[in-house]
């Protein structure tokens, strides 16, 4: 009798079949049932007893998400599908986590996926977090079907009728299309609409591991009727018969085999989003084709920290194939490492193999400096692919410090490997004073960043209190003002405007990144032009940061292409500690108009010009009027009607603004704008404002000026915490 064949055997057997390969992310909001939706998958592929799927959570592997019951991080699992005997499918599954604060990780999972299972609860529908990780999907031309899960609490919860069902599905369905009519690429916007008709919608409950969709309706002959009689009659062995008759794992892997891409399909109109390198090079031809024969690309989307093989980055292959010990370019980074292993995944546990080729997900260990978002190449001189961006910054600061002061080396060690792990996650170490801040997206987010310095780094922790983030901007046109070198040789004449919202917004959405500008692409120029600059200032710019420019304005000047690196390093000096409170800049033009230099190279050099320009652009910047810009979340509420007038005085008792009321049956849903500084207290307020009937979610944000009456206040605060003089 032949030996059973393991599933890392079988893996390795079904990765040159691309054509029978799928990558696939689970996204959705927070608790709508993601991970008990990836536990049913990984039991219908044999890798879970039935019993443990839904209550395993075998996907949240670390100890926090299996006592928070919520995932706060991407897990990549391989598995084999068989659909009939001998008709097997690899599917690369990514499980990612719902709550915003850890967003990031579904950004950069979205990049290694071709196709997504949208999961939505039946009962709270589209819900914020749905919207952004949809956005960013089919951003990147990743293609969705919908699950709605938790059908059983339309019935046991609403108690609705069949029909009041289906009239409730229809208009989720409606909800979900009228979202990708709005965000997905044109051609694909009717193409990608799902239809219960055509299978690309089911219905199910993952916790009861059943699931329905018309196909398997008319294979199995059970109906709407059966699941409602099931549940209204409350017979627990009537729902064990649907999850025997119709597993959620036979319907949902169907689908994704049936209507998601295969590499060698996504890879044709996925790669000119992802990657900007000429499509009709070498290189470009066998990203197109997923060529397995062509150069190495690999996007790096993650990095897990592994306690026995250190730093594994995880990367999808788009071209060409690695083998392990085989040397490695990092694109970005701009020098040569070795991977010493290749990994696969089973949940939390990693098998080794010795090659992997185009349209696989993997793991590789031995590559040092590695960060997400690199790319690796088997060719030092290549495009790497576009920069991983998340929607929301940092909004919420911590100062931390060890204990023992003995541990400061090791806590810096372990902070600088959290922000290689996670990107929404920035790290500041000020080596002068000690103090060391880490900026996240919520208090949530810090809170866990603070559980894995003590858990998984045996870090004892001292830690501030949340403090807000806060920009610096200005609101009017500086006059022209001079700076001189420190040898008084050389002087710099510059002035500084705000940016219009339109300018900022095309320098968003135009995608144009950190840094000196080469030339801009046709399209960044059209998207600043048709925000209102002239064509003539637009080619001017010479680099951006973040959302802010330089322009070089200066004509007949003889040295300047030796001085102008300087010049824009000043420029950045600036935009990053802003001359108000050391905080990052937002929205600023920055115009050098002239210059006077000095003859002889000698006296020009870094040491006089990079100080000359850094005063007088802080100069500009103070006699622009200066303000500051605080992070506003925008925010949706789900409550009771009856606690309406309680949450509304709330909101305007916080400085928040409503900007919309919608009803549904008896409960009413607000869209408001809340200050950051004043949503500390803010759940607790709400459950106790509702008698804990009320929730809130974060569909976004933005920075607003600051009022008036605040600013010197918040102003004084933030330099007294720096250690920074009065102005």
């Amino acid at each position: 009798m032949p030996e059973k064949e393991s599933l890392t055997d079988k893996v390795v057997r079904l990765m040159p079949q691309q054509g029978r390969i799928r990558n696939v992310g689970v996204i959705a909001h927070i608790d709508h049932g993601k991970t008990t939706t990836s536990d049913s998958l990984l039991a219908g592929c044999g890798m879970l007893s039935e019993e443990k799927a839904g209550k395993q959570l075998y996907l949240d592997s670390e100890k926090i998400e299996q006592e928070r019951q919520m995932t706060v991080k991407s897990s990549n699992v391989n598995m084999v599908y068989e659909r009939t005997p001998g008709d097997e499918y690899l599917i690369n599954l990514i499980d990612t986590p719902g709550h915003v604060d850890f967003g990031g990780h579904v950004t950069r999972a979205v990049r290694a996926i071709d196709g997504a299972i949208v999961v939505m609860d039946s009962v709270e529908g589209v819900m914020p977090q749905t919207e952004m990780v949809l956005k960013q999907a089919l951003k990147d031309k990743v293609k969705p079907i919908l699950y709605i899960n938790k059908i059983d609490r339309l019935i046991s919860e609403l108690r609705f009728s069949p029909d009041e069902m289906q009239k409730h599905l229809i208009k989720l369905i409606i909800q979900i299309n009228s979202f990708i009519k709005d965000l997905a690429p044109p051609e694909m916007r009717e193409k990608w609409q799902v239809n219960v008709q055509d299978n690309t919608v089911a219905f199910g409950a993952s916790r009861e591991n059943w699931a329905l969709s018309f196909k398997r309706m008319k294979e199995t002959g059970l109906s709407f009727k059966d699941i409602y009689d099931a549940y209204t009659s409350n017979d627990k062995e009537k729902i064990k018969e649907l999850a025997r008759k119709t597993p959620v794992h036979k319907v949902l892997l169907d689908m994704v085999i049936e209507h998601l891409p295969s590499p060698l399909e996504a890879q044709k109109y996925r790669i000119p989003i992802i990657w900007h390198g000429e499509l009709d090079t070498n290189t470009g031809k066998s990203l197109l084709d997923c060529d397995m024969n062509g150069p190495l690309m690999i996007s790096v989307t993650n990095i897990e920290i592994d306690p026995q093989a250190g730093e594994i980055a995880v990367g999808r292959i788009f071209s060409g194939k690695i083998t392990k010990g085989q040397d490695v370019f990092l694109i970005n980074n701009k020098q040569v490492n070795k991977v010493q292993q290749i990994y696969i995944w089973k949940g939390p546990h990693k098998f080794q193999v010795d090659d992997a080729i185009a349209g696989n997900q993997i793991g590789m260990a031995g590559l040092k400096n590695i960060m997400a978002g690199e790319t690796l190449s088997s060719l030092q001189d290549v495009t790497p692919f576009e920069p991983v961006k998340h929607i929301l910054q940092p909004v919420m600061v911590k100062a931390i410090e060890p204990k023992n002061p003995k541990d400061l080396p090791k806590l810096v060690q372990a902070l600088r490997e959290l922000e290689i792990y996670d990107i929404t996650l920035k790290v500041s170490i000020n080596h002068e004073t000690g103090e060391n801040l880490i900026a996240g997206l919520g208090t949530l987010h810090l809170e866990i960043v603070e559980d894995k310095l003590k858990r998984t780094y045996g870090l004892d922790l001292v830690s501030s209190q949340p403090i807000v983030v806060y920009k610096e901007s200005i609101s009017a046109r500086s006059p022209v003002m001079e700076g001189k070198s420190p040898n008084k040789h050389n002087r710099f004449y510059v002035y500084a405007e705000p940016l219009t919202p339109e300018l900022m917004k095309a320098v968003e959405e135009a995608e144009i990144p950190t840094g000196k500008v080469k030339s801009l692409t046709p399209t960044q120029l059209d998207a600043l032009i048709n925000a209102g600059m002239t064509r003539e200032e637009a080619k001017k710019i010479v680099a951006f940061n973040g959302d802010s420019m330089f322009i070089d304005a200066t004509r007949g000047v003889i040295h300047i292409g030796e001085v102008i690196e300087m010049c824009i390093e000043a420029f950045n000096d600036v935009i990053k500690n802003g001359p108000q409170a050391k905080e990052e800049m937002h929205g600023v033009k920055v115009v050098l108009t002239d210059t006077v230099l000095h003859e002889d190279a000698i006296h020009r050099g870094p040491a006089q010009v990079i100080p000359a320009v850094r005063d007088a652009i802080k100069d500009a910047v103070m006699a622009a009027s200066p303000t500051l810009l605080e992070p506003i979340q925008l925010i949706r509420i789900d409550m009771p009607m009856a606690f309406l007038s309680n949450i509304s005085a709330l909101i305007q008792s916080k400085r928040g603004i409503i900007n919309d009321i919608k009803e549904e049956q008896d409960k009413v849903i607000i869209l408001a704008d809340l200050p950051v500084a004043s949503s500390f207290d803010f759940t607790n307020e709400l459950r106790s404002s509702t008698e804990g009937r009320g929730s809130w979610s974060l569909s976004g944000e933005k920075f607003r000026r600051l009022p008036k009456e605040l600013y010197p206040q918040v102003l004084k605060q933030i330099r007294e915490r720096k250690g920074l003089p009065p102005l």
